[in-house]
This record gives C-alpha cells, sequence and structure tokens, in this order.
C-alpha cells in the first residue's frame, strides 16, 4: 500500500483539528445554553453516576482538589447538587442532583442526542465504521508516540 503524501497528512490533520475545534465549541455551547460551564457539567455528568468522589475526579482529570471543590460550590450555589455527610462516613461528602440538576442534564443530554441524531444519523454506516476504525488507530499511535517521548 502506497503511504499518503505529506500534502494528504497537512490536510487530514488539518480536518481532524476543524473537527476537535467544532466538538468543543458545540459542547461549550450546550453548556452555556444550560447556564453551565463545560467543567460544571462534567462534574454534574459524574454527580449523577452515583459514585462521584472529587478527590479521584480530580486526580482523573490532572486537576487540584481545591479547583473541584470550587465546581461543586457552584453546582451547590446554583441548586442542582445538594451535599450530606456520608452514611458510612461522616468525614465523607455525598453529593445528589436536586430535581433541578436532574432536569438540566437532562435538557444537556437532550440537546446532545438531537445534534447526533441531525448530524450522525444519516451517515453511511461503513464510512462510519471506517471513521472509527481510523480514529481509533490515530488515538492508538499518537498514544504510543507521546510514551515513548
Amino acid at each position: 500500500m502506497a503511504e499518503p503524501s505529506t500534502q494528504a497528512v497537512h490536510a487530514a490533520i488539518e480536518s481532524l483539528q476543524r473537527l476537535a475545534d467544532l466538538f468543543q465549541a458545540r459542547r461549550a455551547q450546550l453548556a452555556v445554553d444550560a447556564g453551565l460551564t463545560e467543567q460544571q457539567w462534567e462534574v454534574l455528568e459524574q454527580i449523577a453516576t452515583d459514585h462521584f468522589m472529587p478527590s479521584m475526579f480530580a486526580r482523573r482529570r490532572a486537576s487540584s482538589a481545591p479547583a473541584v471543590s470550587r465546581l461543586i460550590r457552584q453546582l451547590l450555589d446554583k441548586r442542582l447538587v445538594t451535599a450530606s455527610a456520608h452514611e458510612h462516613d461522616g468525614r465523607q461528602r455525598r453529593y445528589v442532583l436536586t430535581a433541578k440538576g436532574k432536569r438540566t442534564l437532562d435538557v444537556l443530554r437532550a440537546d446532545r442526542q438531537s445534534a447526533i441524531e441531525a448530524i450522525w444519523a444519516s451517515l453511511d454506516p461503513r464510512a462510519l465504521a471506517t471513521f472509527t476504525a481510523v480514529s481509533a488507530e490515530l488515538a492508538r499511535r499518537i498514544e504510543a508516540y507521546a510514551a515513548a517521548s
């Protein structure tokens, strides 16, 4: 199989960067429309899982505990979550979505699903499968390259 030209590689990289930028902008737009920041949305999604631990979230996101605490306080101020002492360990806090928090998350998820249906659903299934395979391979290669550097 012939290797792609430098021009073709650069065109692919430009397309990927444009796609990444558009995804980021769309996610930010969805969050703003719901009255949130992207980071608040992410914490809200995690709290909805029922297994939310701020310290683990901070570690996974390479963030600081104070930054995550600030986000939680913002969600508490917006009355999207409540906090209570954990039933087995009073030193830990348990975070739960309020009815308003659930509605906000439902709206975000519905808006995201509408966009998925409008943009992705009519794509050729074979083209989508190829895109998925190429994307997964690119991600694997980038991770391997970064680990070797």
